[in-house]
């Protein structure tokens, strides 16, 4: 190989890194455990390995169309916002033509792997697609724009069940409005972390809107209400006693989350934010997989 076509390899594992790093890949972990779940409960053990794997290709496109889309709308708004000024675009790291052309590529790779999958996703595909597109937009007219980013999560159980199935039973619809709540209640703990930025910017959320007191607060019933419709869900489903020490487990670490965070006190704002929501994803997805198969 030629030292020229190493270096073109190079460039481009670079950039790919940078991509990447971008869309923030290992974040995927806060909605895959969700989707894997689904896919147990609605086949009740191991699904269709098939089926599974163009399911999990879907989510992937769906997450990544959606971050990508997410981090070219905002470009404007993270450039003036130290915080994220650095991110690839604002920074110069990624131009709005390739980070678009990600999105085109990614956006494929969902309705790829939908038409592989049951008649009815394929038809519904676009519903989340302008979900994605849409929910950036929402922080620069309402603070209901928490509850904007939790709807692409919303979406996920029930389209797993009709996507291996054809069905969506009532209990999917929960654990989907169960996960809603619980991102929107991690989010609008995320955004406490800008919410001088966000007033100076004229820009929409619960903190910046109503204070750093009634912000955590409204997290907290979130999160409080996303336990309850978890268990629900579970009870809907006849789901194994895994389903509900799933959610107990998920309920004790939410509480500690949420003990992280301090209207006087911010310090632990990433740990609460990155490592639990991720920690109580993979936890709760995991003793829901084991419910089934065991």
């Amino acid at each position: 190989m030629s030292t020229g076509a190493s270096s073109q390899d190079l460039r481009l594992v670079q950039r790919i890194a940078v991509f990447f790093e971008a869309i923030k890949l290992e974040h995927s972990v806060f909605a895959l455990p969700f989707a894997i779940a689904s896919a147990f409960l609605i086949s009740g053990g191991w699904p269709d390995w098939i089926l599974f794997l163009w399911v999990l290709i879907a989510m992937v496109g769906m997450r990544t169309f959606g971050m990508a889309a997410n981090r070219l709308i905002d470009a404007e708004i993270d450039a003036r916002n130290p915080r994220t000024a650095s991110r690839a675009v604002p920074a110069g790291l990624i131009s709005r033509r390739a980070m678009l052309g990600y999105m085109a590529v990614f956006g494929l790779i969902f309705i790829a792997a939908t038409s592989q999958l049951d008649p009815v996703t394929w038809f519904l595909a676009p519903v989340p697609l302008a979900v994605m597109i849409f929910y950036p937009y929402m922080k620069r007219f309402t603070w209901l724009a928490h509850f904007g980013m939790g709807a692409v999560y919303l979406i996920v159980p029930p389209a797993v069940a009709l996507a291996i199935t054809g069905t969506m039973p009532f209990g999917f619809v929960l654990i989907g409005l169960g996960s809603m709540l619980w991102v929107a209640g991690f989010d609008i703990l995320y955004a406490t972390a800008d919410i001088e930025v966000d007033r100076q910017q004229g820009l929409y959320s619960i903190p910046a809107r109503f204070g750093l007191v009634t912000a955590l607060n409204t997290s907290r019933a979130a999160h409080l209400i996303a336990v309850v419709l978890l268990a629900e869900a579970g009870r809907s489903l006849g789901a194994s006693p895994w389903f509900f020490a799933g959610v107990a487990v998920a309920a004790v670490l939410l509480a500690y989350e949420q003990s992280l965070v301090k209207a006087n006190d911010l310090s632990k704002l990433n740990m609460a934010f990155f490592t639990m929501n991720g920690v109580i994803a993979v936890v709760f997805g995991a003793l829901v997989v084991i419910g089934e198969v065991f």
